[in-house]
């Protein structure tokens, strides 16, 4: 199944946003889905820190799955637990 993400950023001094679909496995978003697409951003915004050359100054300001449910706070949990 896939999850479509919205994330807003902030990297050199400039708000930007990125959003993508991302597959996810299926038995796991349905037994804690909020959890599993913060992993699934987790690591996207990973991918896009070094794609990017992200500066000292890069934030997560946002995190959206689904069109509107808010997981940043849980993204940045994941941030604390990797």
């Amino acid at each position: 199944m896939n999850i479509n993400i919205k994330v807003y950023l902030h990297s050199k001094g400039t708000k930007f946003l990125q959003s993508g679909s991302f597959p996810v496995v299926n038995s796991e978003l349905k037994k804690e889905p909020d959890w599993t697409a913060a992993v699934a951003a987790y690591e996207w915004i990973q991918q896009i820190k070094i794609k990017f050359a992200a500066s000292e100054d890069f934030r997560i300001d946002q995190v959206i799955y689904n069109e509107d449910i808010d997981i940043t706070e849980l993204v940045e949990k994941v941030g604390t637990l990797s």
